[in-house]
């Protein structure tokens, strides 16, 4: 059953390691996405729901059929401390993915956080649990749990491609998506643009410069 498509299980993924994770830490979403340079931010829906702490780590995939939840139990059985659950809940508002049950769950895993395309609910009880949970709504609606799904496959989440193992970042900006093999490249992309703005906030607060020389470069080649 687990190789049958609809219904694939791959229980292991390659993860990133801990000295990668803790240098992607570092950056904000905003920087990272900087360094991306292709855009690769989550819908600006998907936004932390339940505390507003960082979160950073490899993705446990879940792709849903619409209105079924029965797998993410299994997700969260499955994935590991430090690992980050993106449910690919195809968008929906009107049913939850997610619930307490679940984050007191993985609470005590140690896993990082949950990314849901879609809702979840009992926010009061999440909010004692203090799991973080990115998501798109709250609502009091259920889903069914008697579905198949999958499970560490490729997914879709706030339009973007999600694969498993993928550095998942998210913060009160938003949550975006970094394929490990391009990490090293943008967190250098990243970085000059850091040292770029820190040359630019440098000459606004001792010189009074609102204008950086590429913006006015731009505006002269405009006809401003």
């Amino acid at each position: 059953m687990e190789n049958k498509i609809g219904y694939r299980i791959n229980q292991e993924i390659k993860r990133p390691s801990k000295e990668l994770l803790d240098r992607i830490r570092e950056f904000s979403t905003c920087e990272l996405c900087d360094g991306t340079i292709i855009y690769n931010a989550m819908d600006y829906h998907i936004k932390p729901m339940v505390t507003k702490q960082k979160i950073c780590g490899p993705a446990i995939t879940v792709k849903l059929p619409m209105g079924d939840s029965l797998m993410v139990t299994k997700a969260v059985d499955l994935a590991k401390s430090g690992d980050v659950i993106v449910v690919d809940g195809r968008g929906s508002k009107n049913n939850a993915l997610w619930g307490d049950h679940r984050s007191l769950s993985c609470k005590v895993k140690g896993i990082e956080g949950v990314v849901i395309d879609g809702a979840f609910r009992d926010l009061e009880e999440n909010e004692e649990i203090c799991f973080p949970i990115y998501a798109k709504a709250v609502t009091c609606g259920s889903s069914t749990k008697n579905s198949n799904g999958e499970i560490n496959v490729p997914i879709s989440c706030g339009g973007v491609t999600v694969n498993p193992g993928d550095i998942i970042v998210g913060d009160v900006n938003g949550v975006c998506v970094i394929p490990v093999e391009y990490a090293e490249q943008i967190m250098e992309n990243a970085q000059k643009k850091i040292d770029s703005m820190d040359i630019v906030k440098k000459e606004i607060l001792e010189k009074g410069k609102v204008l950086p020389d590429n913006y006015a470069a731009n505006l002269k080649k405009l006809g401003y």
